[in-house]
């Protein structure tokens, strides 16, 4: 186990009940770093239960469409862990967020609670493990498809690379550079949604080589949200 798999590791008596905290727009993934700045009362009272108890918040993704009564959301979900906060003079909150596991909504609950809980289940990964050759290979793919899109005249992006290069494994990669990059939200959210990691990686490789030629209406290099080394990213209002 990874020194990161001990950070978002759910508690032992985790019982599938989570706090949402619904946005438009956003999808955070499984590795990827969100940090928000929570000023609403209902999510301030999320954030202060969320700290005196587990520190799991789970991010959904509000869909387009009518309005309804609550807000419509994706089922597929990134339950996330605070590893850390500041609480401002105007009782606000700073976090940042690090996402830990997929899951997928099953029910909404009465929790009595000014903020939203769902009952959920976790998606188990599945992965290819036993052919060490096509792991290498979707590996070398995805990070070539990756540095296609990357400018070369700018550092920062390219050190973020070669730290993926390094050890680090084929699901966080993948999560990791679906979280970067500007795609739309309901692409973002096939990717969140499949939990065999060698097809998300080959989606996703097809998705940036259709990137590098601009091709599929998604954009080329300036798809990037942003600079994949800018570290903490800018702070989501709620």
């Amino acid at each position: 186990m990874s020194e990161f798999d001990n950070i978002v590791d759910l508690p032992h008596n985790f019982d599938g009940r989570v706090r949402l905290f619904p946005l438009p727009e956003l999808v955070v993934f499984p590795h990827a770093m969100q940090p928000l700045h929570i000023f609403e009362p209902r999510y301030c009272a999320m954030v202060e239960q969320s700290l005196a108890t587990d520190r799991l918040i789970a991010m959904a993704t509000l869909l387009p469409g009518p309005i309804t009564d609550p807000p419509q959301i994706s089922p597929h979900i990134c339950i996330g862990k605070i590893i850390t906060h500041a609480e401002t003079d105007e009782r606000r909150h700073n976090i940042l967020l690090v996402g830990a596991k997929r899951a997928t909504v099953s029910r909404e609950l009465v929790a009595g609670t000014p903020f939203r809980v769902a009952e959920v289940v976790l998606n188990v990964e599945t992965q290819s493990l036993d052919d060490p050759e096509k792991q290498r290979s979707l590996r070398r793919a995805l990070l070539d498809a990756f540095a296609a899109i990357i400018p070369s005249s700018t550092n920062v992006q390219q050190g973020f690379y070669e730290l993926m290069a390094g050890t680090m494994g084929l699901g966080p990669i993948t999560d990791i550079i679906a979280f970067a990059l500007g795609l739309p939200a309901n692409v973002k959210l096939r990717l969140l949604a499949e939990s065999d990691v060698d097809r998300r990686a080959g989606q996703l490789i097809r998705l940036l080589r259709e990137m590098a030629t601009g091709g599929a209406g998604i954009g080329a290099k300036e798809s990037v949200r942003r600079s994949p080394g800018e570290f903490p990213p800018p702070f989501s209002l709620n």
